[in-house]
C-alpha cells in the first residue's frame, strides 16, 4: 500500500523538488522493485495444481499488505493453511479479524484459480479451533472455471481520488450480491465524514501510528529486502527521501510539515468518492470474517471487471479503544442491530495502479 505519486511537483515545508538535473532520467528508470514485483510475473508458472493455485493466492488484498499465510503440502492433494502471527498488528487489528478477512481473500483466489484447471478445493475451516490452522483444504478434479479468474491480475487497490462520474444503476446492480452499494447523496456524506474522522483517529492515536510507520518500507531496496508493508517507493517518493525530506521521524511526528501534507493528500483521496461498497456479516465469528474476506476479493475482481475501482477504507471498523465511538457509529449507521460491518470501501472511476510487492511462494511454504 502506498501513498499518492500523482505529483511530480510537491511543495513541502517551503522547499520545492523538481525533476530536474542530467541524472533524472536514469534515476526514474531504476526505482522500480522488480524483485518485489517479480510474483505477479511468475504467477501460473507453476506445474503441480495447488502450487499454480497458490503462486495467484499469495496476490490477494490484506491488511497493511502483511501477507499473513503460511501453508503446508506434506499431505497429497491438501492445503493445510496457518496465520503467521509474526505478522500480526496488536493496535490496530488486535483481534486480527482484520488479518483473518484477508485469508479469507486468499482461500477464494486460491479457489478461483484452481478451478481454472478443474480442480475443485473444499474447505474445513478452524478443524482444531483457533490454536490450530486456518483452513484445511482438499483438491480433487471436477471444477469449472470461474470467470473471475480473467480479473486476477489486473485486479488493485486504488489509493487515489476517485472522478465525480456516478456509478451505474447496471453495475450497482452487479456487485449487490457482494456488498450492499451506498450512493444517494446524503448517505455517501454521511460515510465520508465518519470514514475521514476515523482515519485521523488512527493517524493521531501514537500506537497505530506508529504500527504503521514502523511498517514503511521507503524506497527500492527495502522494498525488494522486506516485499510487505507500506511500500513507500517510485522516483518521486525516493527524491523526498534523498534530500531527508520525507522520513520516518517525520511520519511519527504529527506537526510536521511531511505528516500534514500526507493527511491533505488522503483527505483529497476521501473527498473524491462517488459511491461506498459495504460487506457485512450476521455474526462475527472466524467462519464469517473468513466469508466476509472471500466476498471482498470477489467484489474486487467484479469491480475490476466492470471498470470500476475500489479501495478499502476500515479504520473505522478496527477495535481499540481510541476508535470505540466510530466503531459504534458505522455500525449505527450501516447495518443493523446485532450484525457486523467487515469491510467498508470507496468505489467510483480511478486510474490504473501499478501491483503491490509481494513475497515469493517458496517464503510463504512451511515443512516444504
Amino acid at each position: 500500500m502506498s501513498l499518492s505519486r500523482r505529483k511530480m511537483l510537491f511543495v513541502l515545508g517551503g522547499g520545492a523538488i523538481l525533476a530536474a538535473g542530467a541524472g533524472i532520467g536514469s534515476f526514474t528508470a531504476t526505482r522500480t522493485p522488480k524483485t518485489a514485483l517479480a510474483p505477479w510475473d511468475q504467477a501460473g508458472a507453476e506445474t503441480e495444481p495447488r502450487r499454480k493455485a497458490l503462486s495467484y493466492a499469495i496476490l490477494a488484498p490484506n491488511p497493511h499488505n502483511r501477507q499473513p499465510w503460511l501453508v503446508d503440502l506434506n499431505t497429497p492433494d491438501t492445503v493445510i493453511l496457518y496465520r503467521d502471527t509474526t505478522r500480526d498488528l496488536p493496535h490496530t487489528d488486535p483481534y486480527h479479524r482484520q488479518l483473518t478477512i484477508g485469508l479469507g481473500c486468499f482461500l477464494e483466489l486460491m479457489i478461483i484459480a484452481a478451478a481454472q484447471d478443474g480442480y475443485r478445493v473444499d474447505l474445513n475451516l478452524y478443524p482444531q479451533g483457533e490454536t490450530g490452522p486456518v483452513s484445511v483444504a482438499k483438491f480433487s478434479k471436477g471444477a469449472e472455471a470461474d470467470p473471475l479468474f480473467a480479473q486476477i491480475m489486473h485486479r488493485r487497490t486504488c489509493k487515489e481520488p476517485f472522478a465525480s462520474t456516478p456509478v451505474p444503476a447496471d453495475k450497482i446492480a452487479a456487485l449487490s450480491s457482494l456488498a450492499r452499494v451506498i450512493t444517494e447523496e446524503q448517505q455517501v456524506s454521511a460515510v465520508k465524514k465518519l470514514a475521514w474522522a476515523a482515519h485521523e483517529v488512527e493517524m493521531q492515536t501514537p500506537n497505530t501510528l506508529k504500527e504503521s510507520v514502523d511498517l514503511m518500507r521507503m524506497g527500492k531496496a527495502e522494498i525488494n529486502a522486506n516485499p510487505d508493508g507500506i511500500d513507500l517507493g517510485g522516483p518521486f517518493l525516493e527524491s523526498l527521501m534523498l534530500v531527508g525530506m520525507l522520513t520516518r521521524e517525520a511520519q511519527l511526528d504529527t506537526t510536521s510539515s511531511a505528516f500534514q501534507e500526507g493527511m491533505r493528500i488522503y483527505h483529497e483521496i476521501h473527498e473524491n468518492t462517488p459511491a461506498y461498497a459495504v460487506v457485512t456479516t450476521k455474526g462475527n465469528t472466524r467462519q464469517d470474517q473468513i466469508e466476509a474476506g472471500r466476498r471482498w476479493i470477489r467484489l474486487n475482481l467484479t469491480t475490476t471487471e466492470l471498470g470500476l475501482a475500489l479501495h478499502p477504507v476500515s479504520q473505522a471498523l478496527q477495535e481499540y479503544p481510541e476508535m470505540a465511538d466510530h466503531y459504534k457509529a458505522v455500525h449505527e449507521l450501516l447495518t443493523e442491530p446485532g450484525h457486523t460491518v467487515q469491510m467498508l470501501g470507496r468505489l467510483g472511476y480511478g486510474p490504473q495502479r501499478a501491483p503491490s510487492p509481494r513475497w515469493p511462494l517458496e517464503t510463504r511454504i512451511v515443512n516444504a
